[in-house]
């Protein structure tokens, strides 16, 4: 059995003590086994961070900006081999595991305009022989923790620009799919990376905790559910720390009765069940104004679901492999029985697929539930599954409201011809990202990624331009040089330019 190491300081760490299995869900077998950090092993990182910081600090934007040119460069080369990682550990489809990369090495391509994004603003007096600036200086050592169903992609949404702003960081992966991370977080290294700059411990809450309540810990970053983001928010912030805690969501997709249909299922398909559901921008709720489209809609994407191909992650040319774990698939056919006790209807029933020569993985097909009313649990809370579920209203209005009254605010998305209804929908829905005519509206790297409500923990988004400024602090300075022998009387006024 083979025994995933931690990081720290540029060398891997193996550790004894308590461990987690790591899974291949496609089989249910245990493949490998992690570490979990205890607070003596996070020290360590964290000492290594903060030893390797001040170099770091001082050392030039476009040098650090070299280090992630040729850390692209690597991530292409190895992209195969990351996407058979991640695969192998999270289940997802070979293509949708490549797209996952893909989408990181953008912000990592990002990072690389650290020379850029870090000048600071100049004014030439500003008062009388004064000249004031600003500038953008890291915050020191930072912290990651991401969650399990992105371990390419989210991970790069942190530390390649924390690290091209000059800080250190300290990353803390799913202990379910670790392998792919770690990879990566080698390569940088690979890429010219001093000793130290970037960390990786595995670990669960003991881990979290430790980074929490660390002092010399300045900035966390999160993603995952909502409670536990809200969690490491309160718990950070009363510390004194920077946070920034993306949580959970309910995406919902409004299809207006002039929606181009075809292309609406065809795009439901993918953002309902790509990755099996476990997306935090998956569209879980359909939201269809007036009973025609709904019944279209149904009559549509029925067969598109039954005919979806499912299996093993190893395998190309697949729509969706298994769930994560044995707990996330019991966990999601609790949300269907819950959907049938409720009083929804189960259009299609994926809980009877069985995948050939892989009867102990954990798969389920793709579920459509009708007729679903805002008080049911499948309506109310995330389920991270293949689950779509049909809500019917009069109205654009009536659908708004619904939308903005659910506690969670990450995503949504309206199928309309009708500039006018897309402009309103774009003004008054209560939603941090929004698409018309795009189901997952993920902005690229150069824009940034959060929720509204709570589904966003802190006052920045992730990536981005809000990204630099999470993982910087500005400086301004007001500097005057007065003539040689010459004294000026004390002024008790408040200065200013009137």
């Amino acid at each position: 059995m083979s025994t995933i190491p931690h990081l720290i300081n540029g060398e891997r760490v193996s550790t004894s003590g308590r461990m987690a299995d790591v899974f291949n869900p496609a089989t249910g077998e245990v493949t490998a086994q992690v570490g979990l950090a205890d607070r003596a092993l996070l020290q360590q990182a964290i000492d290594s961070a903060k030893a390797a910081f001040p170099a770091w600090r001082n050392t030039p934007p476009a040098k650090r900006a070299q280090v992630f040119f040729r850390f692209k460069q690597l991530l292409e080369q190895n992209q195969d081999t990351i996407a058979k990682l991640i695969s192998a550990e999270h289940g997802k489809t070979h293509e949708d595991a490549v797209g996952e990369l893909r989408r990181g090495i953008e912000n990592v391509e990002y990072a690389t305009a650290a020379p850029e994004l870090l000048k600071g603003e100049y004014s030439r007096n500003a008062g009388p022989n004064i000249d004031s600036w600003s500038d953008f200086q890291p915050v020191g050592v930072v912290a990651g923790i991401t969650p399990f169903n992105f371990p390419a992609m989210v991970p790069l949404w942190m530390y390649p620009l924390a690290i091209a702003c000059g800080n250190c960081f300290i990353l803390k992966p799913s202990e379910r799919d670790p392998s792919s991370t770690l990879l990566i977080a080698e390569l940088l290294y690979e890429a010219g990376l001093p000793k130290g700059v970037l960390n990786v411990i595995h670990g669960d809450k003991e881990a979290v905790d430790g980074l929490i309540e660390a002092p010399d810990v300045k900035a966390l970053s999160f993603v995952g559910s909502t409670p536990i983001a809200e969690y490491i928010y309160s718990e950070g912030t009363k510390r004194g720390k920077r946070v920034q805690a993306l949580g959970g969501a309910k995406n919902h997709a409004v299809l207006m009765p002039d929606a181009d249909l075809d292309n609406a299922v065809s795009a439901l398909m993918g953002a309902a069940y790509g990755s099996c559901g476990e997306r935090c921008m998956a569209i879980s709720v359909a939201v269809c104004v007036g009973d025609q489209i709904a019944d279209a809609l149904v009559e549509k994407i029925v067969p598109e679901i039954q005919a979806l191909k499912v299996g093993p992650g190893s395998c190309k040319g697949l729509d969706m492999g298994p769930l994560v774990t044995k707990a996330a698939l019991e966990k999601v056919t609790g949300y269907v029985e819950d959907g049938v006790a409720a009083g929804a209807t189960l259009v299609v029933d994926g809980r009877s697929l069985k995948v050939a020569d892989h009867e102990n993985g954990f798969f389920l097909g793709g579920c459509l539930f009708d007729n679903v009313s805002a008080d049911m649990r499948i309506y109310k809370e995330e389920i991270f599954g293949p689950v779509l579920c049909i809500v019917r209203v009069d109205s654009l209005e009536a659908a708004m409201a619904l939308i903005n009254a659910h506690e969670y605010g990450n995503g949504t998305c309206i199928f309309t011809r009708d500039g006018e209804a897309g402009r309103l929908f774009c003004d008054e829905i209560e939603v941090g990202m929004v698409g018309v005519n795009v189901p997952l509206p993920v902005p690229v790297a150069y824009h940034s990624f959060g929720g509204w409500k709570r589904s966003l923990f802190g006052d920045l988004h992730a990536y981005g331009p809000d990204g630099v400024r999470f993982y910087t602090r500005r400086k301004t300075i007001t500097q005057r040089w007065p003539q040689r022998a010459t004294h000026e009387a004390a002024q008790f006024a408040f200065p200013s330019n009137g």
